[in-house]
């Protein structure tokens, strides 16, 4: 419920919305059972809808609140300028961007995401979440955005990433909505016990956010960073994670190529060959450490089903277990 209604207000969902989505839906079910729709199961539809409608309005209200009394907090849309946009990769870039206004910038937790919403040129379109890639308090906000491509070759590629790849440059101005998400960092257990970071792919961005906050804020537990890539021409944001291990002795990383290119392992772009396994863990994370760690992944469904697998077969209890999956947590935990 909270991963749907963190969904709803980073789209701005309100609550006379609910009722127009509610009449199509039960539209929909009698056109799906037919005979079978009686008076009855109709009525115990509209009744079940109706009560998830009042919580989720209920914490959304919650959340535009608090959204809004934030320093520099607002609600909605709002303009802000793309101060820089810094390739990372042939197939990531970086934005860094200030509103428009010259107003300040809300605190966010490591692991949220922004709302970006584009004027399409050619075709309308919904806005576009995109995690925070950076920690909060720098003055800034950055997203990280993977061009996606084409599915097949008579198909488009991803129109949002392409269009801001190809087309937003730095001065131009786009609205993006504030902060929102619930895949958020746990202070708290990060001064209590190991934290584990697994990303694959360009889900790297919200573990990234998380794993800056802790070089920042000084904690002293043991950080492992597990990063998963193709090789090093996919790999974004490598030299930030080396960068900040310079200075962080307690943060270990590890990178994993599952393709590596022919240089790679000689120029140390990367530590080890394959995917992100169980023999990896159990060679990275000490038994005593697995036991007691939190860990947090994010990337590809593939990947993230399997570390969830890994996790429960190691015996780690679900609390300790955090993922952002923009989809049914269930395609994850039952893959």
């Amino acid at each position: 419920m909270e991963l749907i209604a963190q969904k709803h207000c980073s789209l701005d969902i309100q609550p006379e919305q609910y009722p127009i989505v509610g009449k199509h839906l039960l539209i929909a079910i009698k056109d799906v059972l037919g005979d079978a729709a009686t008076d009855e199961i109709i009525g115990a539809w509209g009744n079940a809808y109706g009560f998830l409608a009042e919580v989720l309005i209920g914490r959304e209200k919650e959340i535009y609140a608090q959204q809004a009394a934030n320093v520099g907090g607002w609600n909605g849309y709002r303009p802000f300028i793309v101060e820089k946009k810094v390739p990372e990769n042939n197939i990531v870039t970086s934005f860094y961007l200030r509103p428009a206004d010259g107003g300040e910038l809300p605190a966010y937790q490591p692991g949220q995401y922004l709302t970006v919403k584009i004027d399409h040129p050619e075709t309308p379109t919904s806005p576009r979440n995109y995690s925070l890639s950076d920690r909060s308090g720098t003055g800034y906000y950055r997203i990280s955005v993977k061009r996606e491509p084409a599915p097949k070759p008579d198909a488009p590629g991803g129109l949002i990433s392409n269009h801001l790849h190809d087309r937003v440059n730095a001065g131009d101005q786009i609205h993006v909505g504030p902060p929102c998400g619930e895949f958020i960092l746990d202070h708290a257990q990060a001064g209590e016990k190991p934290i584990v970071l697994l990303s694959g792919g360009i889900g790297v961005t919200p573990i990234l956010s998380m794993l800056k906050t802790l070089a920042h804020h000084k904690t002293t537990g043991p950080v492992h960073f597990i990063h998963a890539a193709l090789n090093s021409q996919s790999h974004a944001l490598a030299n930030e994670v080396k960068d900040i291990v310079k200075d962080a002795p307690h943060i270990k990383t590890h990178v994993r190529y599952s393709d590596p290119l022919p240089d790679d392992m000689s120029q140390k772009h990367c530590d080890s060959v394959g995917y992100v396994d169980k023999p990896l863990l159990d060679e990275l994370i000490s038994e005593e450490h697995a036991a007691q760690a939190a860990y947090y992944f994010c990337g590809p469904k593939p990947f993230m089903t399997n570390v969830y697998r890994e996790l429960k077969n190691r015996g780690v209890n679900e609390e300790n277990i955090h993922f952002e999956f923009f989809g049914p947590r269930q395609d994850i935990t039952q893959g």
